[in-house]
C-alpha cells in the first residue's frame, strides 16, 4: 500500500469517527491550533462563567488552574492577538483570587503582564476589557514592599476603560467599586446604577446574570453604609 493510499484512509477513519461521535452527542475538544480566535475567546469565556457563577467554592481554584493551562496554549496559538492574552489574563487573576494570599501574587504578576501585553497590540479590544482588569488588579493588590499596588493607577486604567466602553455593565461595576473603597459613595452608586441599566451582552446570559446580582449587592452595602 503506498503511502498516499495509507494517508488517504487515515484521513477518512477520522472523519467517520468525527461523524460518529458527533452523532452520539459527544463534545470534542479541538487542538489550540484548530480554533479561530473567535472561537477560542467563547470557549474561553465560557469556561470562566461556568467555574465563576456556577462551580461550588471548593472547586474553583483547581477548575481555575486548569483553565488557565487551556487558556496560556490558546494564547500561544493565536500569538499576536489580544484577545486571548485578556482571557488568559482574567482566568490567571480569579486562580489568584480564589489561592489568596501571598502564594497568589506570582499570578497577579502574571496578569498585570498578559494585560500588559494585549494592551501594546490593542488597547481596544474586547471593549477595554484589558485597561479594566489591570485597573482592577492595581486597586487590589497590596502597594510596595509586598505588591505594585497603585490607587492612582487603578484610576487612570478604569477611567480609559470607562472612555472605551462608557455603558458597560463591567467597568460601571469595577469603578464603582474602586470608588466605595475610596469613600466616594455618591459616585460610586451613579456607576452602579449604569451598570445595572447596561444592555445584555450576546452570548454572556450567565455573566450577566452574575455581575447583576454583585451590583444589587453592593448597592445594598452602600445604603447600609
Amino acid at each position: 500500500m503506498n503511502t498516499l493510499h495509507l494517508q488517504r484512509r487515515r484521513w477518512i477513519g477520522a472523519a467517520a469517527a468525527l461523524l460518529a461521535s458527533a452523532s452520539l452527542g459527544l463534545t470534542i475538544t479541538l487542538p489550540a491550533h484548530a480554533a479561530g480566535v473567535d472561537d477560542a475567546v467563547q470557549e474561553l469565556q465560557q469556561g470562566w462563567e461556568n467555574i465563576r457563577y456556577q462551580a461550588p467554592a471548593a472547586e474553583r481554584e483547581k477548575r481555575f488552574e486548569a483553565l488557565a493551562a487551556r487558556a496560556s496554549a490558546l494564547s500561544k496559538a493565536h500569538a499576536g492577538k489580544a484577545e486571548t492574552l485578556i482571557w488568559e489574563g482574567i482566568i490567571v487573576s480569579s486562580w489568584a483570587g480564589e489561592k489568596g494570599g501571598l502564594g497568589a501574587l506570582p499570578l497577579v504578576k502574571q496578569a498585570k503582564s498578559l494585560y500588559e501585553q494585549a494592551i501594546q497590540i490593542d488597547g481596544k479590544a474586547l471593549d477595554g476589557s484589558a485597561y479594566n482588569s489591570l485597573g482592577v488588579l492595581y486597586y487590589k493588590v497590596p502597594g510596595w514592599p509586598i505588591g505594585f499596588g497603585d490607587k492612582k493607577k487603578a484610576a487612570e486604567l478604569l477611567q480609559k476603560a470607562l472612555t472605551i466602553n462608557p455603558q458597560g455593565i463591567d467597568p460601571n461595576f469595577f469603578y464603582a467599586e474602586y470608588l466605595l473603597d475610596n469613600g466616594k459613595a455618591p459616585e460610586a452608586t451613579a456607576h452602579l446604577q449604569k451598570a445595572l441599566a447596561a444592555p445584555d451582552r450576546p452570548g454572556r446570559a450567565l455573566a450577566d446574570q452574575g455581575r447583576r446580582e454583585e451590583v444589587r449587592a453592593l448597592l445594598q452595602k452602600v445604603k447600609a453604609s
